[in-house]
């Protein structure tokens, strides 16, 4: 293993299939590199068939296609939107773009997505108050699926829509249905880190036919049918490029191999690491499969000696990219002051998870070796701390 020690394992690079060639000549040789073309409707039509829904657009990001989801929810300045608190800005920040307001919602231990318990409590306060939010934002987190019956009867009896922000859980299934696929909206991302990449890109996905046509119409600057450019509403230059969707075509191809992947590599690490006392995996909810975007745990620094950052520094030292779980938009400078419901009062899971929880490399395309190499410095590190904790006395 000595020739591979200098090279830096990644957290979850690019793996490409070799046939994105195809597409990206096949762009190239009729021309078709801007935004739209053969391989944006072809795209569109096989991710749609994938997940089994109505229609989807390709667009820029997954951020814009929140953005548009939100458009489309009547989202304005001065309405409130639910959303995960345990999960990347770009959740959340479309909420600012429309002027409304992010209240945040807490994880739950049994799949540290939205917490069904903060969830109630939020929509009663806000039934008592008279002001209900006009969407709620809910994330699968690294893969794993929310509780997404119990979130959604919520969200029914209040008669609020659902977004699903799917950016992580591609692949991933909610009681043998396909993630993404819950909500009124469904949201992809295609960053260079997800299990299907195009790069950069997104897809907003829905059963909703004609808001899918309306979020196409605002996706292309909202240009009118006309014989000129003339534009009746705010649009957005959201559309994704025939070249890059091309690359997704060729990584939607192989959707069921990279799922196979991730869950090997997360097998091996649960192998390996889950009988050290302090270890604790990210669990998979009963009746649900998880992609295992990124291979997550907690571990207790009482049991191992050893903190979820100091860990982080000690695989960066081995040339290993490890990284804290997301930390909390409530507790984020950007959204200081916010409104945020706990799971339980004087328990916030999320923020437990943010000072235990460590994402490891779960590359898709990882080499036996270097997973052997991330295994074999998490248990050098524990045993580091025992021997500094308890010197054997000579």
């Amino acid at each position: 293993m000595n020739q591979f020690k200098n090279k830096k394992i990644l957290l979850s690079p690019p793996h490409l299939t070799g046939n994105e060639w195809k597409y990206i000549q096949e762009a190239i040789e009729t021309n078709w590199i801007a935004p739209l073309g053969p391989n944006v409707d072809a795209f569109e039509k096989e991710m749609a068939s994938f997940l089994g829904v109505g229609d989807a657009v390709a667009v820029s990001s997954g951020t814009a296609a929140i953005h548009l989801a939100l458009s489309l929810c009547g989202v304005k300045t001065g309405d409130t939107v639910f959303c995960s608190t345990l999960t990347f800005v770009a959740s959340a920040n479309p909420i600012l773009y429309q002027g409304a307001e992010p209240i945040f919602i807490d994880s739950e231990p049994e799949t540290w997505n939205m917490s069904t318990k903060a969830l109630e409590r939020a929509f009663r306060d806000a039934q008592l108050s008279g002001r209900l939010p006009k969407a709620v934002i809910v994330v699968n987190l690294y893969g794993q699926s929310a509780k997404m019956e119990e979130i959604l009867a919520i969200c029914n009896r209040y008669e609020v829509p659902m977004i699903e922000d799917a950016a992580e859980s591609l692949g991933s299934q909610y009681k043998g249905k396909k993630s993404g696929t819950f909500g009124k909206f469904g949201i992809l991302s295609f960053n260079g880190n997800k299990i299907v990449t195009t790069s950069g890109g997104g897809m907003l996905v829905s059963n909703d036919v004609e808001a899918i046509q309306k979020a196409r119409f605002l996706a292309t600057q909202a240009k009118d049918q006309a014989p000129y450019y003339e534009h009746s509403e705010m649009g957005y230059n959201y559309r994704m490029s025939n070249i890059l969707a091309g690359i997704g075509r060729a990584q939607l191809e192989v959707i069921e191999e990279r799922v196979k992947s991730k869950r090997l590599v997360f097998l091996k690490y649960y192998k390996e690491l889950s009988k050290i006392t302090g270890i604790y995996f990210m669990p998979e909810l009963a009746e649900t499969l998880s992609n295992r975007w990124l291979t997550t745990l907690t571990i207790d620094e009482k049991l191992t000696g050893v903190s979820a950052t100091e860990l982080i520094q000690s695989f960066a030292n081995d040339l290993i990219e490890a990284r804290h779980v997301w930390k909390p938009l409530h507790l984020q400078p950007l959204f200081k002051g916010t409104k945020y419901y706990p799971h339980e009062e004087q328990l916030s899971i999320s923020e437990q998870l943010f000072t235990t929880g460590i994402c490891l490399p779960s590359g898709s395309n990882m080499a036996n070796h270097e997973q052997l190499r991330v295994i074999e410095s998490l248990k050098k590190t524990i045993m580091e701390r025992v021997k500094m904790t308890h010197p054997i006395s000579g």
